[in-house]
């Protein structure tokens, strides 16, 4: 489904494929492929070459995927800066060459970054109180499978 949305102030042309834009598309495909580069890395034997393309493919597609300003504003947050100085130098350290420390540093900055808790993430999906108090079937909940 191919349609197009004439936007009256910009006087700009949108192009939506199925819904999503297109800058969006291709951003969670760069995402997707900076994932795949970097753990083919590791698989070799933090290869960086692979991991370095990885991550710039992921950096890219994070900033198509939800905006150059939505990613700046969240990178540039004071909550978040542990999590983005780590994932820099991380990023950093891949660049020039140590590929297994510089991992090490990214995959703490991308905990860091994009850990919430539990109750958070219900709350974004915004279900009702009653699903928080589900307690699981009679035999898990006593350890009997």
């Amino acid at each position: 489904m191919l349609s197009f949305e004439m936007n009256d102030r910009k006087r700009s042309m949108e192009i939506h494929v199925l819904g999503l834009l297109v800058e969006t598309e291709i951003g969670l495909g760069l995402t997707g492929f900076g994932v795949f580069f970097s753990f083919l890395g590791i698989m070799f034997f933090f290869d960086k070459g692979l991991i370095a393309m990885g991550n710039i493919l992921f950096f890219s597609g994070v900033a198509l995927t939800i905006g150059l300003k939505s990613s700046l504003q969240f990178f540039s947050k004071r909550s978040n800066f542990k999590g983005t100085i780590s994932f820099g130098v991380g990023f950093l350290l891949v660049i020039i060459g140590w590929p297994i420390l510089g991992m090490i540093l990214e995959s703490y900055g991308f905990v860091v970054l994009f850990s919430f808790s539990a109750k958070d993430t219900y709350s974004r999906l915004d279900l009702p109180a009653a699903l928080y108090q589900i307690d699981p079937p009679y035999g898990y909940s006593n350890g009997i499978p």
